[in-house]
């Protein structure tokens, strides 16, 4: 049974990526600040990820509870822009970042995935995203203190891949973490265009988050790479080519646009992890 570190494990998107892997045959070490609901699955450790020392512990072992880790799932950070001050954010999330992936190197893991986020694409697209679909071929546009940081692990990640072309250190963009009690605010938007346009109405349904985590785990893939992790429609009953015609006119639309899919591109998932959306807030509101 593999064993994985999870931090962050208490949050919203945290908690179900603790269970998917627990019900997928991982032993779990969950850590966070606070403590996880008593059920979930797995051991649990409070830890402060902006102390090297402490991470390192995280990944060799913890007293009698367990003793080496095969690789690590980082998802702990102040989750969004603007929760505290842009300094807080950034001296909190870069570090907290740099600490697990030199923990992980200290440590011999060869296995890293951590949540980078939709936000280092050009979020919240005030200026319009140079082409839709969106992918992972541009060159990341932060817009807050929050993305750069993401943008400056991502960057943290190619340069620890580098050094030990053995790891494989994964990034996933996530889309807005949903869980199917949030689908009942979706109805709300479907009226103005312009209340989800920020993040080209996308979503992530947390089951389909924690598919994504498990996938890029068990992937043979070597080296950095970043894959946005959306779902594979909207948040919206307007098909998406008239979304863009709407409110991003000018920008350029590559491929037909079918029905209500993503404008967030999941090919790169879909073809290098195997990626496939299981879940839609359409058959879960």
């Amino acid at each position: 049974m593999p064993r994985v570190v999870v931090t962050g494990a208490g949050g919203k998107l945290g908690q179900v990526v603790v269970r998917h892997l627990a019900e997928h045959g991982y032993e779990v070490a969950a850590t966070d600040r606070t403590p996880p609901p008593p059920d979930l699955p797995g051991t649990w450790t409070r830890a402060d990820l902006t102390d090297l020392g402490a991470v390192v512990e995280l990944l060799t072992g913890v007293d009698d509870r367990y003793d080496g880790v095969d690789a690590v799932v980082h998802l702990a950070a102040i989750p969004a822009p603007g929760l505290f001050t842009s300094g807080v954010t950034f001296a909190n999330n870069v570090p907290a970042t740099f600490n697990v992936f030199q923990a992980a190197r200290i440590a011999g893991i060869k296995k890293v995935v951590w949540a980078s986020s939709e936000t280092v694409l050009g979020l919240p697209f005030d200026e319009p995203p140079p082409y839709v679909p969106v992918d992972e071929e541009y060159r990341v546009r932060p817009n807050s203190t929050y993305s750069l940081g993401k943008a400056a692990e991502e960057e943290l990640a190619h340069h620890f891949a580098r050094w030990d072309p053995g790891v494989s250190i994964i990034g996933l963009r996530f889309s807005n973490v949903m869980l199917p009690a949030d689908y009942a605010a979706f109805a709300g938007w479907q009226d103005d265009p312009s209340a989800r346009r920020w993040n080209l109405w996308g979503y992530i349904d947390a089951r389909d988050g924690a598919q994504a985590v498990r996938l890029a785990l068990e992937t043979p893939l070597t080296g950095f790479e970043a894959f946005i992790i959306a779902n594979a429609d909207t948040v919206m009953e307007r098909p998406s080519a008239d979304l863009v015609a709407e409110v991003f006119p000018d920008v350029e639309v590559r491929g037909a646009l079918e029905g209500r899919e993503t404008l967030l591109g999941i090919d790169k998932a879909r073809r290098l992890l195997g990626y496939a959306p299981a879940y839609s807030w359409r058959s879960e509101a």
